[in-house]
């Protein structure tokens, strides 16, 4: 295996009453070989945690990051991996991950079988223990705490989210698993798995992008540098630089678009193309006539959106 696609790290796993891997915490996460000075840090935090059922053991591991997921540690591995920025979106083989990780009772104490937790609700309440999901993926923030970012609601964004320096989530922003952004961007709306965002770009409040988990087939969605997708809009294609999606106007691969500054044909009309054909392409308007209700799109000279320095500093 290569150095440069092999990613090693010592970490802690939670290990259930049934012998269930439930999560794997990895601190540091290096190319090659791992140091054995992280294990003795460690050490002193294994243990048994009988209120919910479960020990934490020291584990290392090391993983091709071509190779397809093997295990919970593996899949886990991966997800910081993404998340301490070593790899960006779309640069890590997944393939498997949603077969090796368990759906966990996640509480505020950490992860649990959730049958644990059906079974040991009195006693979990006791202690000040509360079930706050059911999930396969965990939160980013009970993980990595990524630098220079900023999070409001640390439960909108999953462990495996890519956010550069500079990024701000708002409170309805939401960045899953393998996808996030590339530089400083603003992100108020849905960035879905697979997505990844450029530097100086803005996601609109309530907007959603679509992935490849919810409808996007095969395509990588992108949005290029200093875009802007406009508060409730989508979009099923990718955004070009210094691109522009109105507030409300969702574009999907198949949509038609006018292209407002083309030529008129012999009966007055202006070309219609699908929106994949616009996929990618730099300095593009596109929103919707409200007199026609049709989807139309021209070039837009100059640069796009211009984020405040100060947010994003």
């Amino acid at each position: 295996m290569s150095s440069e696609r092999t990613v090693s790290a010592m970490g802690l796993a939670t290990i259930a009453s049934d012998e269930t891997v439930l999560d794997a915490w990895f601190p540091t996460v290096r190319f090659g070989e791992s140091d054995a000075g992280d294990a003795a840090a460690l050490e002193q935090h294994a243990g048994t945690d009988e209120r919910r059922a479960v020990r934490t053991e020291v584990i290392g591991l090391t993983i091709d990051l071509d190779a397809s997921v093997a295990s919970t540690p593996d899949a886990y591995l991966r997800l910081h991996a993404l998340s301490h920025l070593l790899v960006r979106p779309n640069e890590v083989n997944l393939d498997g991950i949603f077969g090796h990780l368990p759906t966990n009772a996640w509480t505020n104490a950490g992860p649990m079988l959730p049958a644990d937790a059906a079974r040991l609700r009195p006693a979990l309440l006791r202690h000040g223990i509360q079930v706050q999901g059911l999930d396969k993926f965990p939160r980013l923030t009970d993980y990595v705490q990524p630098e220079g970012v900023r999070i409001a609601d640390a439960s909108r964004v999953r462990l495996g989210a890519h956010l550069a320096p500079g990024t701000t989530v708002m409170h309805e922003g939401f960045v899953n698993f393998n996808a996030g952004t590339l530089g400083p961007a603003m992100v108020e709306g849905r960035i879905s798995q697979g997505v990844v965002v450029g530097a100086n770009s803005d996601i609109g409040a309530g907007a959603s992008i679509m992935g490849t988990l919810s409808g996007g087939g095969s395509h990588r969605v992108s949005i290029g540098e200093r875009a802007l997708l406009g508060a409730n809009a989508g979009i099923g294609i990718s955004l070009g630089d210094d691109s522009v999606v109105e507030a409300g106007l969702y574009v999907t691969a198949g949509s038609k678009v006018v292209l407002s500054d083309g030529p008129v044909d012999a009966f007055g009309a202006k070309p219609t193309v699908k929106a994949a054909e616009l996929s990618g392409r730099a300095g593009v308007l596109f929103w919707r006539n409200s007199l026609t209700g049709a989807i139309e799109a021209k070039s837009r000279a100059g640069s796009g959106v211009t984020l405040n320095d100060a947010l994003h500093a």
